[in-house]
């Protein structure tokens, strides 16, 4: 799983380099209280490193989750390769975890049947004032629908961003649009209505370190959770 600051750290690479025409790189790091992925719970307290290069619209992002406090959280590693043009975002993740088809855990192993690997394409458009994203699972370790077969489980998200009493927020609406296992639903339904606020807390005249709060309610699945984390970054 992942969540959609990675989409998110790939159209600001590549955004950014599109203006400057060269090379841009970034690092940084989230602590966060849990790991709430499209209104599901994906972990306790953990640690999430980014990694990313960009280079006129064209991003490759390395994004990761390991659990600090329980052993049992599912470790992750992704790669999310994208290209912005204007408003449009186009990607793809490979998705992998140290649990699923395979019981070793092994990065490396590909097959179609045994794998811990999971593909999943996106399209999106940012508006300015809201955008809009869609992903679909493509291959790899998806669920299945109520007939058994692939899903080719799917996800649409609107996010609209805006500026409250000297804080960024962001709003989320997020439902997963057919029957699947991989996110428990037997049709349409939402699962993810979220609210995120985001504030730099100051440290030295050269340093700050953003705090955010979010409040994710799943209709769905009849669940809510409240997240605490900070980001570290040069």
């Amino acid at each position: 799983m992942k969540k959609i600051v990675i989409l998110a750290m790939g159209m600001v690479l590549s955004s950014t380099a599109l203006a400057q025409e060269e090379i841009e790189t970034a690092i940084s790091g989230d602590v966060v209280s849990s790991y709430i992925w499209r209104g599901m719970d994906a972990g306790s307290v953990s640690l999430q490193p980014t990694f990313g290069v960009g280079y006129k619209g064209l991003s490759l992002t390395a994004w990761g989750s390991y659990g600090l406090t329980d052993p049992a959280d599912t470790k992750e590693f992704d790669l999310t390769l994208g290209y912005t043009i204007g408003g449009l975002n186009i990607g793809v993740t490979d998705y992998w975890f140290n649990v699923g088809l395979d019981p070793d855990g092994r990065y490396f192993k590909y097959d179609a049947h045994g794998t811990n690997h999971l593909f999943e394409a996106n399209i999106g458009y940012d508006f300015g004032f809201a955008s809009l994203q869609w992903f679909t699972n493509f291959a790899g370790n998806d669920g299945v629908n109520k007939d058994g077969k692939r899903a080719y489980s799917s996800y649409v998200e609107a996010t609209v961003p805006f500026r409250l009493a000297t804080v960024d927020w962001t709003a989320t609406a997020g439902a997963v649009p057919f029957a699947t296992d991989f996110y428990g639903t037997t049709g349409f339904a939402v699962t993810n209505l979220s609210l995120r606020a985001t504030k730099d807390i100051k440290v030295t005249d050269s340093f700050s370190v953003p705090i955010f709060g979010q409040v994710t309610g799943n209709p769905c699945s009849q669940k809510a959770y409240l997240v605490l984390g900070f980001t570290l970054q040069p």
